[in-house]
């Protein structure tokens, strides 16, 4: 693994050359079981400090692309919910840091080719109201925890589809932006499988100094790793706390608890599907990069979630846009949703408490 010299992230070492395993039903398997070597250490490190999550603003989404194309639909498209966490944790220099993930800006989004070019069609039917929905703004969510917008350290997404980096960095002004190379060399040559879903010129004029630029899979301090997910997208990486109720994990490779857990499904054809084609995870697959590399992705998050003390027969996987349990949806809405996170106290610079 190569790393920034000045980066303040360490490595993964149980991950190494994982990826590299050839054939592919040996890299899953050893995925598997790097991934159940690294949780034993991850849990034995500690928690994180405080974690907090929001809704953002709920977007359109096609249903065939939610869940593989499994599902059965009456309705062409549905609603995904985009959700924004608020971390603090203890860094490897003792200091105390706060990380936002997913501060995902809507005015931004919606200049992705995709979304564009869907708003407009939806404009002329007037149906865009239907399917858009608007929580929170990842600007104003800061100060309501005491914390002021450049206390921010750290910023990232599990990757940067529909995400103009130009509109958010100026937010946290103090934060680095981690990303994984793969993900920031997308912006350098795009391919045409990868252009509906990326902001045109997003990265343009982000000062490289702002930039935490990591490979593989990394640890930012006490109870916070970033996962290396490819698949999705080629520099996909998942979100990983350890809290009180054990391991959540956070990513975009699937749209509900189902995704991960399809034998637990009530969406129709959903479970029928991945039992036809004996598959343990459904995959988000509006891009699929590599649809055999975000398979294993999933499974790697399922090796390192806890199960959650609500029920038991859920894995704490929590999607960082989920389908939105809407009845206007039905028949395809979540069988079940953890809802948010709310751990700890976050505290501000002066160690003003959160309400």
């Amino acid at each position: 693994m190569s790393i920034d010299s000045t980066t303040a992230v360490r490595p993964i070492p149980e991950f190494d050359g994982v990826h590299d395993i050839w054939p592919r039903g040996k890299r899953l398997a050893a995925v598997r079981a790097a991934a159940l070597r690294y949780r034993e250490r991850f849990l034995s490190q500690g928690q994180v400090s405080a974690v907090r999550s929001f809704d953002i603003a709920a977007a359109p989404y096609p249903a065939r692309f939610a869940f593989q194309g499994y599902s059965v639909n009456v309705n062409p498209m549905i609603s995904i919910i985009n959700r924004m966490f608020v971390i603090q944790f203890e860094g490897f220099d003792g200091e105390r840091k706060t990380l936002v993930w997913e501060p995902t800006v809507a005015a931004g989004s919606a200049e992705a080719p995709f979304y564009r070019n869907l708003q407009q069609f939806a404009q002329r039917f007037g149906a865009e109201k239907l399917f858009v929905k608007y929580y929170d703004d990842p600007e104003a969510v800061l100060p309501r925890l005491g914390l002021r917008n450049e206390d921010v350290d750290y910023l990232s997404f599990d990757h940067l589809h529909v995400q103009d980096l130009r509109r958010i960095m100026p937010l946290f002004p103090n934060a680095k932006l981690l990303v994984h190379r793969k993900e920031l060399g997308t912006f350098e040559a795009m391919h045409p499988m990868q252009w509906a879903w990326y902001v045109d010129g997003g990265m343009d004029g982000v000062p490289r100094e702002r930039l935490e630029i990591f490979d593989g899979d990394v640890e930012l301090g006490v109870g916070v790793s970033l996962l290396w997910t490819p698949g999705h997208t080629d520099g996909n990486h998942s979100l990983v706390l350890n809290t009180p109720d054990g391991v959540w994990v956070s990513s975009e490779n699937g749209m509900a608890a189902d995704s991960w857990q399809p034998e637990l499904s009530r969406i129709p054809g959903v479970r029928q599907q991945a039992a036809f084609y004996g598959r343990e995870v459904v995959l988000n697959g509006n891009t699929l990069e590599d649809s055999l590399d975000q398979y294993d992705s999933m499974v790697k998050e399922k090796a390192m979630a806890s199960r959650s003390p609500r029920d038991p027969r859920w894995l704490q996987i929590i999607p960082s846009s989920e389908c939105a349990p809407w009845k206007r949806q039905w028949p395809v809405v979540p069988t079940y949703s953890h809802g948010g996170l709310d751990y700890g106290t976050i505290v501000g610079r002066e160690g003003g408490a959160s309400t």
